[in-house]
């Protein structure tokens, strides 16, 4: 496995290794031994499944508020995403920042956003397959969304927003001005 920090630290891109022969490939996606050695922590209870017909379909900016907040591993099965965590941890060193990755199911490569952080991604491909484990179950009363867009937070997002596809949640989202948060930095 092989593990790559991006510009914020905690954010971490994963990507498993795989073992090829002329069948195809056998990757072991998930080990919590081998994540904990890597030093990334996390109890997944919950395993969820998106699937976005067409491209540039966004999805998020998605959080869940303490005392349910929840830590990810996002995966693609089929297809690519260009995938975004904004840090809204009050005090951190990098909060309002965010970073971005593209994964698809080619490589294998997983991002790991921790609690603290807004998430979202843009399908770059139709048809587009996603998966990730969460370590809290969903809670709607802590569910929150930040609009994907905000020019305060300033996304570089690879597919022009006037050719989004939204759902009426992420359409009806706050904007980074309106939203408090509910996360606090601790070192």
């Amino acid at each position: 496995m092989q593990v790559e920090t991006l510009d914020i630290p905690e954010v971490k891109l994963v990507t498993p290794r795989r073992f090829a022969d002329d069948r195809g490939f056998f990757s072991e996606t998930y080990n919590a031994r081998a994540w904990s050695e890597a030093g990334i922590a996390a109890d997944f209870v919950q395993d969820n499944h998106s699937r976005s017909v067409a491209r540039g379909t966004v999805r998020g900016l998605h959080f869940q508020a303490p005392p349910h907040a929840q830590a990810k591993l996002v995966r693609v099965l089929q297809g690519r995403i260009f995938d975004v965590a904004v840090d809204v941890r009050a005090g951190s060193p990098t909060f309002g920042r965010w970073v971005g990755a593209e994964l698809d199911a080619e490589t294998g490569t997983q991002i790991f956003v921790p609690q603290g952080f807004l998430h979202g991604f843009m399908t770059l491909e139709d048809d587009t397959h996603v998966v990730y484990k969460v370590d809290d179950f969903y809670s709607p009363e802590c569910d929150g969304c930040v609009r994907y867009d905000d020019p305060a937070i300033g996304i570089d997002w690879p597919i022009g927003t006037s050719d989004v596809k939204l759902s009426a949640k992420d359409e009806a989202a706050k904007g980074w001005a309106d939203f408090s948060t509910p996360f606090r930095y601790e070192k």
